[in-house]
């Protein structure tokens, strides 16, 4: 797999701009909840970060999948921000508002530019929620020594097993099936098994989206000792369907290394998991860790395929 050897970006200044543009109205018209903006300085470049909720407390922090960005999450904003302050970030080398300024070729330097933006943000005791490429990079922070965070609930991650032909098959059908009418394109998301196929608003940034040149380093799989390194408190949500991981594998693997982490697969969803079942992805985010850590009984790790 090649190195990138530049930063990820729009194809020229007119592509940015019509993305832009786009991502403003989708934030005003998904947005739930009172929003400042902010930027910060990275290593690696100026990041996007969509704040609400309270001024004080541990913040939640979401890192969004590849060619997602902070507005991912707009059907999580209200919930999380009823109790906590809350960080939708988009992420660096994805379209968006932040700007990449050096290429990222390895995990540790993906990890490394969310550490800055954790300390920017006066951070101390995330809570970080990182979904499919975003989990990776959650992870990558942790496994970096970057400190910063209280717990890390991972969303059908990357960086869990080799990336499997299927999931390009899928992700490929998903960009396909974007172009078609509404309607049918609604019918189409259980045909190819992608709900982000029902959010209008995510589509319409997906279609823009089409102009930024992505340039990011592919997960390699960890190792048992590689996970095992990760010291602060884990669950993960495992879509039953998923394209990317083998659900049950996964499940059973992290049970046997890693015992203290929480697992869950999560029937009727695939790799979509956010968008599928926001519910209740939100209410183990509110419940974790206090939860597992009253618990005496392993992780739960359901095999309910749905």
């Amino acid at each position: 797999m090649r190195t990138p050897d530049r930063p990820s970006a729009f194809t020229g200044d007119s592509a940015r701009d019509r993305y832009h543009a786009a991502y403003d109205r989708v934030l005003g018209e998904l947005w739930p909840a009172p929003v400042d903006a902010a930027d910060v300085e990275t290593r690696a470049g100026r990041v996007r970060i969509l704040r609400a909720g309270p001024t004080t407390g541990d913040p939640v922090v979401l890192l969004a999948g590849a060619g997602g960005n902070a507005l991912a999450w707009y059907r999580y904003m209200e919930p999380l921000a009823r109790t906590r302050p809350v960080l939708a970030v988009d992420p660096l080398g994805e379209p968006g508002r932040s700007v990449q300024t050096r290429p990222l070729t390895t995990g540790a330097e993906v990890g490394g530019w969310f550490t800055d933006v954790l300390a920017a943000t006066g951070a101390e005791r995330a809570h970080v929620v990182g979904s499919s490429y975003g989990g990776w990079t959650a992870m990558e922070q942790q496994r970096g020594g970057g400190g910063r965070v209280a717990a890390l609930t991972l969303v059908d991650p990357g960086g869990f097993a080799p990336l499997p032909r299927r999931f390009i098959r899928w992700a490929l059908a998903g960009a396909v099936a974007s172009t078609l009418p509404r309607t049918l394109r609604h019918r189409m998301a259980g045909v190819v098994d992608n709900g982000v196929l029902r959010e209008d608003g995510l589509v319409e940034l997906m279609r823009a989206g089409w102009s930024f040149r992505r340039r990011m380093p592919v997960p390699p799989a960890y190792t048992d000792e590689q996970i095992r390194e990760v010291s602060v408190p884990v669950q993960v949500l495992l879509g039953a369907r998923s394209a990317l991981l083998d659900a049950e594998a996964v499940a059973a693997r992290l049970t046997g290394i890693v015992p203290s982490w929480r697992v869950e697969i999560v029937p009727g969803a695939g790799h979509a998991l956010p968008v599928e079942a926001p519910d209740l992805v939100v209410e183990r985010i509110l419940t974790f860790p206090g939860r597992a850590r009253a618990e005496s009984s392993p992780p739960k790790h359901s095999t309910d395929r749905g």
